[in-house]
């Protein structure tokens, strides 16, 4: 098994039992006749799981959907690296691709191994933080459809931008080409392919069974960093009145700073940093600072500019990543607070 942040090899895992542990028993704590900082992280977390549970349940089933669909059908998806279809496919492959942010730059580096541009990775590593399925349904039951869709468009834009500028520096000199660039055969049918994995697809109630069991099996690593994020959102409402949330990470240029500061530093998989985004925009009114906590960590997190120094044998590739999409994400972020300012 790979080892990252979202598994654990052979080593237990103790926060998906501890956090699964704290969350029934605070909601459990719920109905019961308490007083005091219990009951308010009790009603916490009865509050934010009673809007998630949808979008995990059905998050587990697309898991399971996906577990299903070859690798390579999803690599080949890429299409030609140096090109806008290939940035745009994989900045698709990244939305859609339902892994944890660290997961992802595994399946990332892979993908530089195995000959994707550049840019291509770079698209596909940006534009999936917290765009896979799961977490976008998650999101979206948190903060609703109009600003899931906003950051999920948003957040491709971001990816498509600094894909391009990263095949535009490749091209001028400035940073290395991919050494294991290699185009997709022209024989290759992708249609034809994918069509015959449909066609072999059997949709049964035992079928659908084993699809959710996979599922659950498949997004254990998932759930525990979705679960510590949830318990560490609880303690914010819990511990920090909506007032002081307002004034330390409101959408203030002080707020945002703070926000980015915290998103550097903390490190949470993105399935962690999904309700505590969601806070940002709920109770301190800060949608700009939700989108930059959202988009700051894959670009400022030293896991990834270490794993793609070690990938790219580049210090100057790992460091133009913050360097091209830490400024856009801070742009859109002003713009998002001052509509609402």
């Amino acid at each position: 098994m790979t080892e990252s942040c979202c598994t654990i090899g052979k080593r237990k895992d103790v926060i998906l039992p501890i956090t699964t542990t704290i969350i029934v028993a605070a909601y459990a704590a719920h109905f019961l006749d308490l007083s005091g900082t219990v009951a308010l992280f009790s009603e916490s977390i009865f509050v934010l799981m009673n809007k998630m549970w949808w979008g995990m349940l059905l998050g587990i089933f697309f898991v399971g959907v996906m577990d299903h669909i070859p690798r390579d059908l999803i690599i080949s998806a890429l299409g030609k690296g140096g090109t806008f279809g290939g940035l745009l496919r994989a900045t698709g492959a990244g939305v859609l691709l339902d892994l944890c942010s660290h997961g992802i730059l595994l399946v990332g580096m892979k993908l530089y191994e195995r000959g994707a541009s550049l840019g291509q990775v770079m698209a596909f590593l940006i534009a999936s933080p917290w765009n896979s399925l799961s977490l976008t349904l998650i999101l979206w039951a948190l903060i609703g459809l109009k600003w899931t869709i906003t950051f999920l468009l948003l957040s491709m834009v971001i990816a498509l931008i600094s894909g391009t500028i990263f095949e535009k520096l490749v091209g001028k000199g400035v940073l290395p080409e991919n050494p294991h660039k290699k185009d997709i055969p022209e024989d290759f049918l992708f249609w034809s392919t994918a069509r015959a994995e449909l066609a072999k697809a059997s949709i049964t109630p035992k079928t659908m069974a084993l699809t959710l069991n996979d599922g659950l099996k498949g997004s254990a690593m998932i759930l525990r960093w979705i679960f510590l994020g949830t318990v560490l959102a609880a303690l914010l409402q819990t511990f920090v009145s909506a007032d002081q949330f307002q004034t330390y990470f409101g959408p203030t240029l002080a707020g945002l700073g703070l926000t980015l500061l915290v998103a550097t530093i903390l490190e949470v998989c993105s399935e962690g940093s999904v309700p505590v985004a969601g806070d940002l925009l709920t109770r301190a009114g800060a949608p700009g600072n939700s989108f930059a906590f959202l988009m700051t960590g894959v670009a400022t997190d030293y896991t990834e500019i270490l794993s793609l120094k070690e990938t790219t044998k580049s210090w100057k590739i790992s460091f133009f990543l913050p360097l091209v999409t830490v400024p856009q994400v801070i742009l859109i972020a002003i713009i998002l607070n001052k509509m609402v300012a």
